[in-house]
Order: C-alpha cells, then sequence, then structure tokens
C-alpha cells in the first residue's frame, strides 16, 4: 500500500511539474492582456528601516487586495490598485506588532488601510517599468515611484489559475507620512520589497 502511494505522489509531482514547464514564461510579451486581481497569500509587502543605526529591522504586511489591468502591448495603459490592511503588521515580536499598530505609529484602529493607485507606468525594459503613484498611509497620500520587475507567467498547477507575478522596491520617508515616533534613533528612511502574484479574473 505504501509502494502504491508512493508511486502515486511521484506522478502526482512529475504531471504537476509538466504542467507548470508547459505554461510558466518568463517573456513579458507572452503575457495574457486582462484584468487580475491579488493572490494574498503568496503576496508579501517586507519593509526595513534602520535600528539605531546598527542594524536593519524587517517587518512584513500581509492580506494585500487589490487589481491590476495589464496589457504587454499598451504597458503605458496599466492600472494597478492595490491595498494593505495596517494590522496585518507583522516582526518577530508579538508585543512589537502591536505597538507598531498602536497608535503612537501606524494607528490601524484609525487607519485601518494603506492604499497605492498607479498614476503613471512607464516601461524602462524589457520586463521592466517605473510605477508612479499615490499612496495614502496614515491620512496622509504623497506620491511614490515604485520599481518593478516582472518574474513570470501562467497557469498555477495548484489553483488551475493564470497567473503574474512581479518584485518592486521603492524608498520613502516614514515621517512623510506622519509616522515620526523615534525618528532619528528609528530611521526616517524606509525600504519596501514587494513580492505579488496577480491571478487573471478577466
Amino acid at each position: 500500500m505504501n509502494r502504491i502511494l508512493a508511486s502515486t505522489a511521484v506522478l502526482l509531482a512529475l504531471a504537476t511539474s509538466a504542467v507548470a514547464a508547459d505554461t510558466f514564461s518568463t517573456n513579458p510579451a507572452a503575457v495574457v492582456a486582462g484584468v487580475y486581481t491579488v493572490e494574498p497569500a503568496h503576496t508579501r509587502v517586507q519593509f526595513a528601516v534602520k535600528h539605531m543605526g546598527f542594524t536593519s529591522f524587517y517587518g512584513d504586511f500581509t492580506g494585500v487586495s487589490g487589481s491590476l489591468s495589464l496589457d504587454p502591448k499598451t504597458v503605458a495603459a496599466s492600472k494597478l490598485d492595490v491595498t494593505i490592511p495596517v494590522a496585518s503588521v507583522s516582526t518577530t515580536n508579538r508585543a512589537l506588532d502591536g505597538e507598531l499598530a498602536g497608535a503612537d505609529w501606524l494607528d490601524a484602529a484609525t487607519y485601518p488601510t494603506m492604499r497605492f493607485v498607479s498614476t503613471r507606468v512607464v516601461q524602462t525594459a524589457a520586463g521592466k517599468a517605473t510605477i508612479t503613484g499615490n499612496l495614502t498611509m496614515h491620512g496622509i497620500t504623497r506620491p511614490v515611484v515604485l520599481m518593478a520587475s516582472f518574474n513570470g507567467s501562467g497557469v498555477n498547477p495548484l489553483d488551475k489559475a493564470y497567473t503574474v507575478g512581479f518584485d518592486a522596491t521603492t524608498t520613502l520617508k516614514r515621517s512623510d507620512f506622519g509616522v515620526k515616533t523615534y525618528v532619528p534613533m528609528v530611521g526616517d528612511e524606509t525600504s519596501l520589497r514587494i513580492s505579488a502574484a496577480f491571478e487573471k479574473t478577466k
């Protein structure tokens, strides 16, 4: 019985690999045009700030939602609108998570979400673009530019959804958004690294 189960598992793994190999592409021109929604389970926003100049301190936001309109033939017409729940902030310390979500920092009770809405997309190379948009955080809206790169596209072999994936980075000053606690002991300059998956819905 164990041999049968093991053989079945191997066959399933091979079949899954075959499906992935047949559909996955790193060619940005091969992306299927359409409207996509964030796949939250595999989308992550990581932030980093300097801690008293000695180390970089990291945390994450999860539960991202939103949409992406994309056509590889007209990249400049792309539209991105994503929302991040502030209370999802996560570090290696639960007490610190509560502090960061509290009134002295991000104040999730008053400002439960952060939102980025694109205003301009410029392709800079094959699979790369700058995405200019408005970020609303802590009740303040300011322009932010994301440096985005295409990872790949294809049918996810597990949920069978056509998926595209991107990475993006940016740097901002948290004090520009009214989050000034412990500046400059805890760094004002905040680096964001985003890995996002989107599933085609239309």
